[in-house]
């Protein structure tokens, strides 16, 4: 259960990404979307477990995981933008 938190939380900011702040506006909103859950599942499998350490049990969404995954989501989202600007990749 907390994968699919984790994946919806990238999802909506690739979404918010794409509609408020357009980025991939060229490449549309389902890559947005595939890019923030993708990035969201990199910062809360293999980023989050290595600089935090919360006490729960498994499959528990924690506050400081979404934080993670939000923020790598986001920033995974700015530098697909930023490649496909310079590079048209």
């Amino acid at each position: 259960m907390d994968t699919l938190v984790y994946i919806a939380t990238g999802s909506l900011l690739g979404w918010l990404s794409y509609t408020y702040w357009r980025f991939n506006t060229e490449r549309g909103a389902v890559v947005s979307m595939v890019i923030g859950a993708a990035g969201a599942l990199l910062g809360t499998k293999a980023i989050a477990p290595i600089f935090l350490n919360v006490a729960g049990p498994p499959g528990e969404v924690t506050l400081p995981f979404v934080i993670v995954a939000a923020g790598t989501a986001a920033a995974l989202i700015a530098a697909g933008d930023m490649l496909h600007q310079r590079f048209g990749v």
